[in-house]
This record gives C-alpha cells, sequence and structure tokens, in this order.
C-alpha cells in the first residue's frame, strides 16, 4: 500500500490549515468559496482522504454546493441517482457514516457498483451538519486506497466537521437575514409606490396596487424594482 498521500497529509500543521480557513471566512469571501476551501481542507488534514464534497438540502433535496474535484461530485451524483451512501445517510443520522472498502460487502451495494464503475474511489465517509436542531446536509469525505477510512479517521474528521457545521450555520443565516432585510425594503418601497398613485391618480389603494402590478407585468419587471423605480422618479421631480 502506498501510504506518500497519508504521510503528507500527517505532515499539514493542522492549526495553519484552520488559520487559513478563518482568514477565508473572515474576509468577506463568498459562500461558494468559503465552501470549496472547506472541501480542499479535507483533502489536506483528514488522513487518506482524496476528495471531498459538500451537499446542502434545498428544497428537501441535496445539493452538492461544492466539491474538491469532478471525483467528488460524480460520487455525489451516484448517490442520488441511486438513493443510498453515506453522504445522504449523513444527512438523516447523527453519527458518522464509514465506508471503509466499496469492493467488500456494504450497505449500499448499488452506490459500490457506480463508484467502482465510474471513479477511483473505494471509501467513503459522511458527516451530518446541523443548524438549530435542523439537518441542513453533511460533509463527505472520499479515499482512492481500501482501509484508511475506520473510526479512528472519523474522530479527526470530526473537528473539521465541526468547522464546517458552524461556518456553514453562519452562511445560511446570514443569507437569511439579507433575504429578510431585502424583503422588508421592497414591501417598503412598494409601499411608498402604492401612496404615491393613490395621491397622483386620486384612487384606492387597492386600485393603486393594481396598476402598479398591471404595469410591471407589461414591462416584465418585477414589481419591487418598479415601485422602487416611481419612489426614485418622484424624489428627483420634487429636487428638480
Amino acid at each position: 500500500m502506498d501510504n506518500s498521500r497519508t504521510n503528507e497529509t500527517a505532515s499539514i500543521d493542522p492549526a495553519t490549515v484552520f488559520a487559513a480557513l478563518a482568514d477565508i471566512v473572515y474576509t468577506g469571501s463568498t459562500a461558494e468559496e468559503v465552501y470549496s476551501a472547506i472541501c480542499v481542507a479535507a483533502t489536506l488534514l483528514i488522513p487518506g482522504c482524496d476528495h471531498a464534497s459538500l451537499m446542502l438540502v434545498r428544497r428537501g433535496k441535496p445539493i452538492t454546493v461544492a466539491a474538491s474535484d469532478e471525483v467528488a461530485r460524480t460520487v455525489d451524483d451516484i448517490e442520488r441517482a441511486t438513493g443510498e451512501g453515506p453522504c445522504l445517510d449523513a444527512i438523516e443520522n447523527e453519527a458518522a457514516q464509514v465506508e471503509t472498502d466499496f469492493l467488500t460487502p456494504t450497505r449500499w451495494p448499488a452506490l459500490a457498483r457506480g463508484v467502482l464503475t465510474r471513479t477511483p474511489v473505494r471509501g467513503a465517509m459522511g458527516f451530518r451538519l446541523m443548524l438549530d436542531q435542523k439537518k441542513v446536509g453533511a460533509l463527505n469525505l472520499f479515499s482512492d486506497t481500501p482501509g484508511l477510512f475506520d473510526a479512528g479517521t472519523a474522530d479527526k474528521a470530526i473537528v473539521l466537521t465541526a468547522f464546517a457545521a458552524v461556518t456553514v450555520s453562519a452562511i445560511i443565516s446570514g443569507e437569511e437575514a439579507d433575504t429578510l432585510r431585502r424583503g422588508l425594503q421592497s414591501n417598503r418601497e412598494i409601499g411608498k409606490a402604492i401612496g404615491l398613485l393613490m395621491v397622483m391618480h386620486d384612487v384606492n389603494d387597492d386600485q393603486a396596487f393594481d396598476m402598479l402590478r398591471k404595469t410591471s407585468q407589461d414591462l416584465n419587471v418585477k414589481i419591487a424594482a418598479l415601485a422602487q423605480s416611481v419612489v426614485e422618479a418622484h424624489k428627483r421631480s420634487i429636487s428638480s
């Protein structure tokens, strides 16, 4: 067995990798960049890990939001196609899901056939990510060498999983807050626009909203954007 990859991983200082991850998280990087960095960090920190991916549940479906390479994405695709695997099971179960060798009898035979046919992967691990007691996704690790993934390796991966869980939670919460702020801002702009139309056209609020809605449809413009244009146009007319 070639242990060069494992030895290389063991020589990397975890503190350096986590410091680099923290820099990426706190310097305003995009969610995609942060997720990709976590996947790359997994291949550097976890003994035997050659590929990694991050799945998040969106609208009830597990989506691969980042991966270290195409091999990891392919395994994720096979899991979704077969409906089975350690990564999908990890989303539902608290315990780490470990496959030491896809060539041996496995809990996921359909996945094993696809993985062995289409990729060099022999072992896999999945770890659940939680947000406010909700199952939001999984960190998925893959090894090209059989037998390297076991309970000991899983224990080492838990630290990175905890970091990933906190980071993903912060990003998701931030995205939800941004969406809420945009929604509230849009509602305020729509309210202002309806008020202006009521005054300018001597109509009630329902009629003003219908005018705004019909115009947005005719112009193929979102009603929030149109409302903002109405308000800005009124501001310009006052200042001119």
